[in-house]
């Protein structure tokens, strides 16, 4: 683990039980699984470039992948690290954003629980792409 890994980690935490809502940027008034990734590098001191014109499907998501490098994200491979983002596709025309706490236990807004949870998933097939923060102010913590 990563000290980058455990930083975003413990902010997608902090996040838990936060409310669903498509779309959402803001733990006030609710997160969808990019706005848990974007809030959760925001509480870590990055800045956030946040994808437009996306629904809850959508049947090809290549105009928003270079997004993930943009918001300091570095593709990976390997076993899932604490503190890694994974996107998946749970379902025809849908993909998924998760924060990997390590093991098979992931952070992600879920839209039919309408909260950002906590759950035990095995095995997150087909894993789309794999990211680790690449960097994080050393001064910076979840808030």
């Amino acid at each position: 683990m990563s000290a980058c890994g455990e930083v975003i980690a413990r902010a997608a935490e902090a996040l838990i039980g936060t409310r669903f809502r498509l779309h959402g940027r803001s733990r006030e008034t609710g997160l969808d699984c990019i706005g848990l990734v974007g809030t959760s590098l925001m509480d870590c001191g990055q800045d956030v470039r946040w994808p437009q014109g996306y629904g809850l499907r959508n049947a090809d998501i290549a105009r928003w992948l270079n997004l993930a490098e943009a918001n300091g994200l570095a593709a990976c491979a390997g076993p899932i690290r604490r503190g890694d983002i994974l996107l998946t596709r749970p379902g025809p025309g849908q993909h998924h954003l998760l924060v990997a706490l390590g093991g098979d236990r992931f952070v992600h807004a879920h839209a039919g629980l309408r909260r950002v949870v906590v759950q035990h998933l095995v095995p997150l097939d087909p894993l789309l792409a794999q990211w680790r923060v690449a960097s994080i102010p050393e001064q910076s913590w979840p808030r």
